[in-house]
């Protein structure tokens, strides 16, 4: 659980740096999209292969570590729709604060969609497994009438 919240610090302030620091030269170039598709579209179009593995698969890992440690910090946010929920939000509000309040940067909808997306397989592939090792599954009340007989019996 102490490496979980260590790792989430360092995610938090790998994240911030990445996303909320003034970028002065990229200002001529930045514009608010806030139609899905269109961003990763231009992306898709660029000769340049390496800059669109850029953008599009750093978006995605970027993602990554909400859908591995939600999970294990937040047993209640445990669960494909609350991980993909969360990571949306935060994202969105990530990229609000961008293009409201920092130079060089805009709100970008394909953004959080990557991210989101890259939260949904870092939860699929490790934060599943992850959440329910350190949280194992509660027994509610309601369990106490569906006892299963033994193979034994």
């Amino acid at each position: 659980m102490l490496l979980a919240f260590a790792g989430t610090v360092v995610f938090a302030v790998l994240l911030a740096r990445l996303t909320l620091e003034p970028s002065v030269a990229s200002e001529p170039l930045t514009h608010s999209n806030l139609r899905p598709g269109d961003s990763i579209r231009d992306y898709l179009a660029q000769p340049a292969f390496r800059d669109t593995v850029k953008q599009l698969g750093g978006n995605i890992v970027l993602g990554m570590p909400f859908g591995m440690l939600l999970p294990v910090l937040a047993p209640r946010a445990r669960g494909l729709i609350r991980v993909v929920a969360v990571t949306a939000l935060v994202m969105m509000l990530v990229e609000l604060v961008q293009g409201a309040l920092i130079t060089g940067r805009a709100f970008d909808i394909d953004d959080v969609l990557l991210n989101t997306t890259g939260a949904l397989l870092g939860y699929l592939l490790i934060g599943r497994r992850l959440g329910r090792a350190v949280h194992p599954r509660r027994r509610h009340w309601w369990h106490r009438f569906t006892k299963r007989s033994s193979p034994a019996n």
